[in-house]
């Protein structure tokens, strides 16, 4: 028997398990949850609260069309959520005029040295959508710091601790027909600058050409910042928003250090592929077990519903090994 050539196909090769596993129930939140009349839920930023509640700050698009942001509560991270009656952050154009058209997609960093959430959302005015910050203790009352990207930029999250003595925020530019992902840096959360690209879309045919952006948080890990980062694909059918992986150094977080060339987690099931946007992973954030290594990924579908996967760290950057 001839030995196989570099070109020749291993046929029965098995093809790698997949990275993310999908809960079950899902989708684990829909408008049919809501306590009050809605169009659909999504994007949720992630955090576990010190009594080990789950909360899901969520986007919602009311009837109008405009979003705000509605908490959402579970003792085990799945069923069972006790949501707010009302929205629990709603837009304030009278006082921050960028506002008037919504606030979206908000990421949530606990950042221990000023013992508060700070949410990094879009809000979305006339001249487009930008980046605005919002501290918190207890996700009932907001202390709001305004705009501080001007669109358009969205897909913003803040580092949990200081780089070099500077705040840090990753965020999504847009310029001309390119999106890409950049980093700020700031000594008082209000006024940036330090502005440097850290991950650029491709081009051509690649899975994440032309547009990209910070999905989740980032996850500290000891061989640097692990992102997961949506891409863009454009055909005559429309737009599909998948994951793809990175990973950024822990000290110098705009040095990418490995970029995967393939997607890891893409729309699949019905509830994914059909909806408001067809086609759409969308996550804002997640949650990590007390083993250090079990993510709960919490995702916006088809811009729909809320969905949730899980993953292990360790095999998201040992797969990144293999693949960058």
């Amino acid at each position: 028997m001839q030995p196989l050539s570099a070109e020749e196909p291993v046929l029965n090769a098995c093809p790698e398990s997949p990275l993310f596993t999908r809960h079950l129930g899902n989708p684990i939140l829909t408008r049919k949850n809501w306590p009050y009349p809605i169009n659909s839920v999504l994007n949720a930023g992630v955090t576990l609260l010190p009594d080990g509640d789950t909360l899901l700050l969520c986007r919602v698009e009311d009837r109008s069309g405009l979003s705000h942001l509605c908490s959402a509560r579970s003792a085990n991270g799945i069923d069972h959520w006790r949501i707010d009656t009302k929205p629990t952050m709603p837009p304030s154009p009278t006082d921050f005029p960028e506002e008037i058209w919504g606030i979206e997609d908000p990421r949530i960093t606990y950042v221990p040295e000023l013992g508060q959430y700070v949410i990094a959302y879009v809000a979305y005015g006339r001249s487009g959508p930008g980046v605005a910050l919002a501290l918190t203790k207890d996700f009932i009352h907001f202390e709001r710091y305004g705009l501080i990207m001007p669109p358009e930029d969205k897909d913003a999250c803040l580092l949990p601790r200081r780089i070099d003595g500077h705040w840090a925020l990753i965020h999504r530019t847009v310029s001309g027909a390119a999106a890409n992902m950049w980093i700020s840096y700031s000594d008082d959360l209000l006024h940036w600058g330090g502005h440097k690209p850290i991950l650029e879309a491709r081009y051509g045919g690649w899975w994440d050409a032309n547009k990209i952006g910070l999905s989740a948080p980032p996850v500290e890990t000891p061989q640097g910042w692990l992102v997961l980062y949506h891409g863009v694909k454009l055909n005559v059918a429309g737009a599909i928003y998948r994951l793809g992986l990175a990973l950024f150094d822990l000290n110098a977080p705009d040095y990418c250090v490995k970029r995967g060339e393939e997607w890891v987690f893409d729309p699949e099931e019905p509830y994914e592929r059909h909806g408001d946007v067809n086609n759409v992973i969308f996550p804002c954030g997640y949650t990590l077990a007390a083993d250090g290594d079990t993510i709960r990924l919490y995702y916006g579908a088809a811009d729909t519903s809320i969905a949730m996967a899980t993953a292990s760290v360790k095999e998201l950057l040992e797969w990144l090994d293999k693949h960058s």
